[in-house]
């Protein structure tokens, strides 16, 4: 599932929750966000800006949705994780037993296979502790950082009904 994908079966809620958190904590990245998604719709910034927040924040989702803005929204969804979901991160990579800076990005390359008893183990731990939708949604993101991505996450994300987008 690409990103644009994601964006279509994503709860509005959390995307809500994702584009507040990115406008209160990484200013920048929203103007540039609300700017680069108001040109390829071919209007001016300032449109969207005058909207309400919740209302810019319908416009940004309603583009994400858009095949042309993919790497767009694959980016927001990462520097999400990165920077407001590092417990997350960190708790991901130390039950799977990936090497990782201690504040969630990983050290070195990715490894090529996930082992399934250690995914099943982490993904309970993760559900434990954190919003189903928010472990979906970063175990599909995960699942982007290679070009094929992990069977065995793909799998699950099929078949465990606990992990839905919507």
């Amino acid at each position: 599932m690409n990103a644009y994908e994601i964006y279509q079966e994503i709860d509005p809620a959390l995307v809500n929750k994702i584009f507040t958190w990115i406008r209160d904590n990484e200013r920048q990245l929203y103007k540039t966000t609300v700017s680069s998604l108001a040109a390829s719709r071919n209007l001016r910034a300032v449109f969207v800006e005058k909207k309400s927040v919740p209302n810019q924040i319908a416009f940004i989702h309603k583009t994400l949705k858009l095949r042309t803005s993919d790497t767009i929204g694959e980016h927001l969804f990462q520097v999400w994780f990165m920077k407001g979901q590092q417990e997350l991160l960190i708790q991901f990579c130390d039950g799977m037993g990936i090497p990782h800076d201690g504040e969630g990005s990983v050290v070195g390359a990715l490894p090529g296979t996930l082992d399934d008893d250690k995914l099943k183990t982490t993904i309970d731990d993760l559900l434990a502790k954190h919003d189903p939708k928010v472990v979906t949604l970063y175990l599909n993101v995960f699942n982007l950082q290679t070009a094929a991505g992990w069977a065995n996450i793909a799998t699950t994300l099929e078949s465990d009904d606990r992990l839905k987008l919507a």
